[in-house]
């Protein structure tokens, strides 16, 4: 039984992985009060999470599923995997942590706690990933590729082999990285440019 923290669009899919996993929700809660209904059951706000619930945060901001980890009191599930992914046996996930349909985790991969590898992301052989990223859809992190905590790659973005990307670290959609990013950078375009530091 798993309680779903959060009620928008993102628990949709944590929903359907949790289904094609065989496991069953148990609630579902959300902050937000005009969230007052999910998939037919009733959104409870946060005060009613024990402490003996396994819980997986369903949001897609980064930000926010590590201030919601730190702020309750409850033990967090364990690596939820929908069935069509392919995760490599040599490879490793923290709880939390979601892979959703048609995403690859090769060889000797790390993948910190509550990241989200998001549809038809490719995650090759050695690469390391951070707490509280989100590898979007059809991204591709080819071998040896670091990502910093709650770094968000965009949509079918490209990190070239070995690139270390810093933590907060934001590359948008489409992007190709050629060389090391540092934190807290907005990166774009093909090759990849900073255009911000936050």
């Amino acid at each position: 039984m798993i309680t779903i923290y959060g009620a928008s669009g993102h628990a949709k899919v944590v929903k359907d992985i949790i289904i094609d996993n065989c496991l069953e929700i148990f609630q579902v809660v959300d902050d937000k009060k005009e969230r007052t209904t999910f998939d037919g059951h009733v959104v409870l706000s946060s005060a009613k999470i024990n402490a003996s619930d396994t819980v997986i945060i369903a949001i897609g901001a980064n930000s926010v599923r590590q201030e919601i980890s730190k702020k309750i009191d409850a033990s967090f599930s364990a690596p939820l995997v929908h069935s069509t992914a392919t995760v490599s046996v040599s490879a490793t996930m923290e709880k939390g942590t979601v892979v959703m349909p048609l995403a690859a985790i090769n060889a000797a991969s790390q993948i910190g706690k509550h990241c989200i590898i998001n549809s038809s992301s490719i995650i090759e052989h050695d690469c390391i990933i951070g707490d509280y990223a989100h590898i979007s859809p059809g991204a591709i992190l080819t071998g040896g590729v670091t990502i910093g905590e709650g770094t968000h790659v965009g949509a079918g973005a490209v990190i070239l082999p070995n690139i270390r990307i810093g933590k907060w670290v934001t590359i948008g959609a489409g992007a190709v990285i050629l060389k090391n990013i540092p934190d807290y950078s907005i990166v774009v375009g093909n090759p990849g440019r900073i255009i911000k530091r936050e």
